[in-house]
């Protein structure tokens, strides 16, 4: 699958992607061409065998002010998908995919991250932000409602009054507000933002693949199907894990006490 777009940077560096949201003349607000590109690339690396994490950043001077919703609605109405055929949903919120993201994601957001822009940072794993950060999830003052996965992943997050408040006000928020509600995990100055968000993200690739996928897995299980689902499954994906040569590989390196080189087999 391409690589090469007009709205998004994709750039490899050994086992994590560093994915960025390109279009900083209009503050990265997406049309439906970059909702595709964005698809795209994060099928790419979805695809990508020796891929292991992600990190979501953007160019210029904020992460996302949203939906260019002329443009995305007059796409919505003519009827055409949103999505690509056989891309992954990175908001993964219904919006036809089949297929859900399996890899682990770091997110750093910086500027302004309004609607979509709070939804795909909910939508991924780790969640940074630099200190002046304002977020808003502005739907209802354009007359609609979120539809990116805000109305279940930040009630999620954030708690139900938390995400109330600022869902059905549309008031902005900033980064110690995030940070206190769990829209985030870390406030990080700007210019340190990438260098801590690449610190965690090569952290998470340097374990071994095959357990950070199930561990995901696991609890995205719990959060579609249930706590019990989520139990029953438990055991058999523990003895499986035991039975592969990342295991084995944990197990040597401890005894060696050397860092564990994980093959994701």
């Amino acid at each position: 699958m391409s690589t090469d777009f007009e709205f998004i940077s994709y750039e490899k560096k050994d086992t994590v992607v560093h994915i960025g949201l390109n279009r900083p003349q209009s503050r990265n607000a997406m049309n439906t061409q970059m909702l595709q590109e964005f698809a795209l690339a994060l099928t790419s690396f979805e695809d990508d065998p020796e891929a292991r994490c992600a990190l979501i950043f953007a160019h210029g001077k904020a992460f996302s002010l949203g939906l260019e919703l002329d443009d995305v609605s007059a796409s919505m109405k003519s009827g055409k998908g949103l999505l690509p055929d056989g891309a992954l949903d990175p908001w993964e919120a219904g919006n036809g995919a089949s297929r859900r993201r399996t890899k682990p994601i770091v997110v750093a957001v910086h500027g302004f991250c309004f609607t979509l822009g709070i939804e795909l940072l909910l939508a991924c794993d780790v969640r940074l932000a630099a200190p002046a950060t304002k977020f808003a999830q502005v739907e209802v003052q354009r007359g609609i409602m979120p539809f990116g996965g805000a109305t279940f992943r930040f009630v999620e997050a954030a708690g139900w009054g938390n995400a109330m408040r600022y869902m059905l006000t549309g008031d902005d928020f900033g980064a110690d507000e995030a940070l206190r509600i769990g829209l985030i995990q870390e406030v990080v100055e700007k210019d340190k933002l990438l260098e801590r968000a690449e610190t965690i993200a090569r952290k998470i690739a340097d374990q071994a693949p095959l357990a950070v996928q199930a561990t995901i897995a696991s609890a995205r299980k719990a959060q579609y199907e249930g706590i019990e689902a989520c139990k029953s499954d438990l055991l058999p994906e523990t003895l499986r894990l035991m039975d592969t040569e990342d295991a084995a590989e944990g197990v040597q390196s401890f005894l060696e006490k050397r860092k564990a080189n994980y093959k994701g087999r």
